[in-house]
């Protein structure tokens, strides 16, 4: 049985490897967000994850990601503070323009975590639990280096109250990768 897991583990790390070469990255990620949801301001927060960079061509590949995501929602009437912890999981089409510089499009499903609200007379549970959105955006490739900007627009009503207007969000990223392998 230990022989049978070495093996295995042998062939996972060749495997790795091999494909490591072959145009498969890992990609350690961090950057800004500006985000805003229905016709509130924009404001700052941040995410951090990991994403793969697996090219099937010199042209075209897939970008999977994880991403710890924070949005935060301020009303511009002053009555809303809210700060939204998302797993996001983007999964982009790669297009690489050239060496240097990709362009990444796709949809991303990102799953509430954890909230904290104070949305008038904290009202529990005022957002729903998932959102669907679609981003394009750009990557410079600077050997083990990423800089990236994209907008994330969001398709899903965000709105659990009984109210019956839309919020969706919108998110401007900007960030930096580093490729671990």
């Amino acid at each position: 049985m230990k022989k049978n897991i070495s093996l295995f583990l042998l062939a996972f790390i060749f495997i790795v490897n091999a494909n490591a070469q072959k145009g498969v990255h890992l990609i350690a990620k961090g950057g800004l967000n500006y985000s805003k949801i229905a016709d509130n301001d924009f404001n700052a927060s941040y995410h951090a994850g990991a994403s793969l960079e697996i090219d099937f061509s010199k042209v075209v590949g897939l970008q999977p990601e994880i991403l710890f995501s924070q949005l935060n929602n301020k009303g511009t009437n002053g009555n809303k503070d809210d700060k939204l912890n998302y797993l996001s999981i983007p999964l982009l089409l790669r297009i690489n323009v050239s060496k240097m510089f990709t362009i990444n499009v796709g949809p991303e499903y990102s799953i509430l975590m954890n909230k904290n609200e104070k949305f008038l007379g904290n009202i529990q549970n005022a957002f729903k639990e998932g959102n669907f959105s679609m981003i394009g955006g750009v990557q410079l490739n600077l050997q083990s280096f990423r800089a990236y900007a994209r907008y994330d627009v969001g398709l899903s009503n965000l709105n659990n109250t009984i109210t019956p207007k839309e919020w969706k969000s919108q998110n401007l990223q900007v960030g930096v990768g580093i490729k671990i392998f």
